[in-house]
């Protein structure tokens, strides 16, 4: 998770890890607790010596709608991108979309 949102960022360094693991839970988060869409398989953690970060990604998620939604979310989340507002709402639409379709969110399958 964290090499694939790291190449959607265009980002070649490991210096921004900590930041981008922290923004990939958090787009997690909201997919799972403000949106009811069910994220499973984001397992991230940071651990710090001597001020320097550290991040260890054991994510097996494989799910490409929630993974692409939350590399759009670390996108308009991540720096000051001059698409910030493009980006937010497609990260919307995706939400969105998820929470529609069948398996996902308040549609569920076949409970309404």
């Amino acid at each position: 998770m964290l090499d694939r949102t790291r190449l959607a960022l265009r980002i070649s360094t490991h210096a921004y890890d900590a930041e981008i693991a922290s923004l990939i839970l958090a787009g997690a988060k909201d997919l799972s607790e403000s949106a009811g869409i069910p994220v499973q398989g984001v397992k991230l953690t940071t651990t710090w010596s001597d001020g320097v970060p550290t991040v260890t990604d054991s994510s097996t998620i494989t799910d490409e709608l929630i993974i692409r939604a939350i590399i759009t979310y670390v996108r308009f989340s991540f720096g000051s991108p001059q698409d910030f507002d493009r980006l937010k709402a497609a990260y919307d639409e995706q939400k969105a979309q998820l929470q529609t379709a069948s398996g996902y969110g308040l549609r569920g399958g076949d409970e309404w």
